[in-house]
């Protein structure tokens, strides 16, 4: 009762549309559904004040209600259960739930994509190193790094909506596990509790749970990208890449160190992360050796499901907030640029399109990054002379790609790093997210 009275009110509704269906069906009287209806609003008003009364001895939300339901309206409240088994009841109950569950994480992961969007539109043109290995690799920009996660997060979003239209399947009416004698109709009841259809098989509808494993899965991948980026905001609050700044309220200090700024929210979505992937084994080792139908072992399939839901909500809404008010230091990226010949690829790039041989023309730039290395100081530091030692084929030009803005303006592709495509991928994914997943 500690926790699956998070079903009290989906629990009430599918009860209602089951109720309805056996009146319309005339499995129950008219006289009788009034009473349930009037009896489960009563219910829902006494829960929502949190005036009603849970029992350990009702076992469980559904027997809590329907006893409370017949104290209120005696016997009509009996009838209700008539034609359902609590197995098919819980079944649909938890689909409810987590339907309108992962109709709420989709509304969250769309505004941290928008926070993401608009941190990458203001910072479009913001130079900063591309890493490979840990290691500067080439520029790229700040947008276009944001846009990244971007990507990942739109397709959480369509794995959750291809979670959520396999759930859509009505179990009532599966009863126990073989079904009803009663002349009952499932579509009914799906198409008043919203479902796209109707469960096929009476076994499977009470017994299998693959819907809330795939949704800890998608749950799962989902917390892997927001601890990506975790990672990445501690490195870059740390002094020694100094790349961002976090807001004060996403951070602590120490309790003996006064200068200390600790990155702790992302510290925290990142150690959460591990305690969704045991959400997601939990389930997977509770279903891997039940035989069919319903089994007492699925008593333990909520908690999972009601902990990954909350730990993935709570960490796409408090990002959302944390990205909006995120800092970048340009200086300090730009900085960085100059640690790890970002531009020595541009170079390479530049001498094949004067003709030479691509492996001749990393070879020479290899010997023109040693010899920077030597004078302490980055390739567009050299002289134009110093560089034509290297190769004969460089011309004053070769100036316009050694510099940050010019390697990634150069990359005028969709997906490219250009200022001018990292716009456009800002307005395409606009668009993506106005857009149904």
């Amino acid at each position: 009762m500690s926790f699956d009275q998070r079903l009290a009110f989906v629990d009430i509704d599918a009860s209602l549309a089951h109720a309805r269906m056996l009146a319309a069906q005339r499995i129950i009287s008219r006289k009788d559904l009034a009473a349930i209806e009037r009896g489960l609003a009563r219910i829902r008003r006494e829960i929502a004040a949190g005036r009603f009364e849970w029992s350990i001895d009702a076992e469980d939300v559904h027997l809590n209600i329907v006893r409370r339901l017949t104290v209120l309206v005696g016997d009509p409240g009996k009838r209700l259960h008539t034609a359902r088994s609590r197995n098919d009841q819980v079944a649909t109950d938890l689909r409810l739930w987590l339907r309108a569950e992962i109709d709420a994480i989709q509304q969250r992961l769309a505004g941290l994509a928008h926070a993401l969007i608009d941190q990458a539109e203001r910072h479009a043109a913001t130079v900063m190193p591309g890493f490979t290995h840990l290691q500067v690799a080439q520029p790229v920009t700040f947008g276009h790094h944001l846009l990244a996660y971007v990507e990942m997060l739109l397709r959480d979003r369509a794995r959750l909506a291809d979670c959520r239209a396999r759930l859509n399947q009505l179990p009532l009416g599966a009863a126990a596990l073989a079904g009803t004698t009663f002349p009952i109709d499932r579509m009914r009841v799906a198409t008043a509790l919203g479902f796209d259809t109707v469960c096929d098989n009476s076994l499977d509808a009470v017994s299998d749970r693959d819907f809330a494993i795939e949704f800890c899965a998608c749950a799962s991948i989902a917390m892997v990208h927001l601890s990506r980026l975790s990672e990445e905001l501690v490195l870059w609050t740390n002094p020694r890449f100094g790349f961002v700044r976090l807001p004060d309220r996403f951070c602590t200090g120490s309790s003996i160190m006064p200068q200390k700024k600790n990155p702790d929210v992302p510290e925290l979505v990142r150690g959460k992360t591990g305690r969704v992937f045991g959400d997601l084994i939990a389930l997977l080792a509770l279903m891997k050796g039940q035989p069919l139908a319903y089994n007492k072992d699925n008593q333990e399939d909520k908690e999972p499901v009601f902990d990954a839901v909350d730990t993935l909500r709570d960490a796409l809404t408090v990002f959302a907030e944390l990205i909006a008010g995120l800092e970048p230091d340009p200086a300090a990226m730009r900085a960085a640029l100059r640690e790890g010949y970002a531009t020595a690829t541009d170079l390479a790039d530049y001498l094949v399109r004067k003709g030479v041989p691509f492996r001749d023309a990393h070879e020479a730039v290899a010997h023109a990054v040693r010899h920077a290395e030597a004078k302490h100081c980055d390739l567009v530091d050299l002289p134009l002379r110093t560089l034509q030692r290297f190769s004969k084929v460089i011309r004053a030009d070769v100036g316009r790609v050694l510099t940050p803005e010019g390697s990634v303006g150069a990359r005028r592709h969709r997906g490219g790093t250009a200022p001018a495509q990292v716009k456009a991928a800002v307005a395409r994914a606009r668009r993506r997210l106005r857009a149904r997943p």
